[in-house]
């Protein structure tokens, strides 16, 4: 059975850190392409990060470059976030595009 499950969101004040981890079972992550997503309050889900199956290269959005750090290390996927800012504020989604699933979200919210 094929799941994702993310954790380590919470309240953070700015400037502060979170690490998101995303615990895959079902499948070995590192076979396949992995991608973090986050939707911010009343907007579209936009893409974080990725990291290809092979190569293991790793993209990342133009407003989370310098801060953000995605790693993979066997079935876990994540995600360290430093600097963080109020408009970084969104429910966060691991995501297995090969596979189609996404995993139920994890909250964390930079008060302004």
């Amino acid at each position: 059975q094929v799941q994702l499950v993310e954790s380590g969101g919470g309240l953070v004040q700015p400037g502060g850190s979170l690490r998101l981890s995303c615990a895959v079972s079902g499948f070995t992550a590192t076979d396949y392409t992995m991608s973090w997503y986050r939707q911010p309050p009343g907007k579209e889900r936009e893409l974080v990060a990725s990291i290809t199956r092979i190569g293991g290269r790793i993209h990342y959005a133009d407003s989370v470059k310098g801060r953000f750090t995605l790693s993979r290390f066997g079935n876990s996927v994540d995600l360290q976030m430093n600097d963080l800012k109020p408009e970084d504020t969104a429910m966060y989604y691991c995501h297995a595009p090969g596979w189609g699933y996404w995993g139920q979200g994890t909250q964390v919210t930079v008060p302004s």
